[in-house]
């Protein structure tokens, strides 16, 4: 039975869903980054860049416990530990690692600052409304869903013809393409592969989980926990 510390976030559900995919047992705790249980002295020795998710597994290397974090080691550990969603060659995992990092270095960054100053910055005390924040990472975020869109437009999936751990690192940020202010219509095959994708049991129940949890950070606590720490 795997541990995992999760919030119902894009970072969370990444590997929400690759618990769900593989069909491994897990048992949730929950990390309300809000209230800030991501500085716990107890989850930071499992994730010392107090983020969440992480996992903790009894029957690690030699059958020995480990905690993994960061989403994208979290992903790629259990993808070798079950042997799915990672290719079937060495080319076929050079490409999910590819978009891999591609996802962890861009979009997700890169979304998730969209959404800060998109949503969030201006609705703080004192509101933040700034134009040349909004109008980087809106235009930035646009930039790499069409070099997504490209890569879409000749493969089923980012990493070839299957579905890989790849997919699953994307899928969550890319979701929300609304609140980044994306639009669809200029994207068609991204727009495809977002509705096969989410079309996925596995994905849908890696989304739901504790998704009545999942707030907007309005109130002055969270917005001091998660954007003044």
């Amino acid at each position: 039975m795997i541990d995992l510390y999760f919030w119902p976030t894009p970072n969370g559900w990444k590997v929400s869903i690759a618990l769900e995919e593989m069909e491994l047992p897990y048992k949730t705790h929950l990390i309300n980054i809000g209230k800030g249980d991501q500085f716990d002295p107890e989850f930071l020795k499992i994730a010392p860049n107090n983020r969440m998710p992480a996992i903790v597994d009894p029957d690690g290397p030699d059958g020995e416990p480990v905690s993994v974090f960061e989403s994208g080691a979290i992903l790629m550990y259990l993808a070798r530990k079950t042997g799915q969603f990672y290719g079937k060659t060495e080319r076929d995992r050079i490409a999910v690692e590819e978009w891999l990092m591609w996802q962890m270095g861009g979009v997700g960054p890169m979304a998730g600052q969209a959404h800060h100053f998109l949503k969030y910055a201006p609705q703080l005390d004192p509101p933040q409304d700034l134009p040349y924040a909004k109008d980087r990472y809106r235009t930035e975020v646009a930039r790499l869903y069409g070099v997504l869109d490209r890569r879409l437009a000749d493969n089923e999936y980012v990493a070839g013809d299957f579905y890989s751990i790849a997919d699953m690192s994307i899928w969550g940020w890319a979701s929300l393409w609304e609140g980044q202010q994306h639009v669809l219509d200029n994207t068609p095959h991204f727009a495809r592969w977002l509705e096969t994708v989410s079309a996925r049991p596995g994905v849908q129940a890696g989304r739901a989980l504790h998704a009545e949890l999942r707030g907007d950070h309005r109130d002055k606590q969270s917005q001091g926990v998660l954007f003044k720490r």
